[in-house]
């Protein structure tokens, strides 16, 4: 029973038209689930991902009315997004300029040369060099040239104010391994902790920087709402659920969103985590080439789709 590396994070946005533009227009990501979020029908849930929507590279988004985020601990702080090369890092520091992007300069962390960046709600993003490795998969209407397309998610980091608490959930309850640390970005006193899932890399990476000088962080646009670890099958998904009730682990138990099955539970200092199957996809009720096209429901709110979509603000 083994984690095999990030599969999804959700985030949240209060401008769901803007939030389409940047990500697809911008980021040149396929929206491949415009979907409702399945516990508030009024708010829209978007999926954005690789060519294929392969687990691993959703980004996605709940639609809230809601102020910005207040920034601080208890929260996940940074979402890397890979690209294939240094070349291709040095291409988009020069598009992102040309779309008047907020970013720093391209430097070296953790031995990969890594690009910050802020969408335009202030969420906070980094393009990765992964260096081609792994599976890519290009989307053809894209308005980024393939070579250059975002590959996936990862690592993520997250952020809080104790160490101890968080490590013994990774390490003894979700198997993660602590592989090493290097220098926070923002402050040279601090270290950001690096724990590996699977066969490793940055598509399984979690890094946890621990700032207890920081207040703690309040939910928001630009925020976080949570991290989803991929589990490959259903078999695993079973055992991950009776483990975490064999601890005695608060957690949501088994939940069906019809894409893919879920855990949701709490690390210690707060974090929601997810555990997440791969399958069975974003396919299993529109055809792949019509992903993303029009308001998909699953099942069991099918039957009110026209109040839903009655509900909902046109993107």
């Amino acid at each position: 029973m083994q984690l095999t590396g990030i599969h999804h994070l959700t985030a949240v946005s209060a401008d769901a038209p803007g939030n389409v533009r940047f990500y697809t227009r911008v980021l040149g990501l396929r929206l491949v689930k415009k979907t409702v979020n399945q516990d508030d029908v009024a708010a829209y849930h978007l999926f954005y991902a690789d060519g294929l929507a392969s687990p691993g590279s959703d980004l996605t988004f709940f639609d809230f009315p809601t102020k910005r985020e207040r920034r601080g601990n208890h929260t996940i702080t940074r979402t890397g997004l890979r690209v294939g090369s240094e070349a291709s890092l040095n291409w988009w520091q020069k598009h992102l300029a040309a779309a008047d992007v907020t970013m720093g300069e391209i430097t070296e962390r953790d031995g990969r040369l890594t690009l910050d960046f802020e969408d335009p709600e202030g969420q906070r993003l980094s393009l990765v060099d992964d260096q081609g490795s792994g599976e890519s998969h290009p989307w053809a209407k894209s308005p980024i040239p393939a070579v250059h397309q975002i590959r996936g998610l990862g690592p993520i980091t997250m952020t809080v104010p104790d160490l101890a608490p968080t490590d013994a959930v990774l390490t003894q309850v979700m198997k993660m391994r602590q592989v090493r640390d290097h220098p926070h970005p923002e402050s040279n006193k601090d270290r950001m902790h690096v724990y590996q899932m699977g066969g490793g890399g940055p598509a399984a990476e979690l890094h946890v920087a621990v700032r207890p000088d920081l207040p703690a962080a309040h939910p928001g646009a630009g925020g976080v709402h949570h991290v989803a670890f991929r589990t490959p099958d259903n078999a695993q998904y079973d055992a991950w659920a009776q483990q975490l009730q064999q601890l005695r682990i608060p957690n949501s138990g088994k939940v069906d969103r019809f894409y893919f099955r879920s855990l949701y539970f709490r690390e210690p200092n707060g974090i929601l985590f997810e555990i997440a199957t791969d399958g069975p996809g974003f396919a299993a009720d529109e055809p792949l080439e019509k992903l993303g096209e029009r308001l998909a429901l699953p099942p069991f709110l099918e039957g009110r789709r026209a109040e839903i979509e009655a509900g909902l603000k046109p993107l």
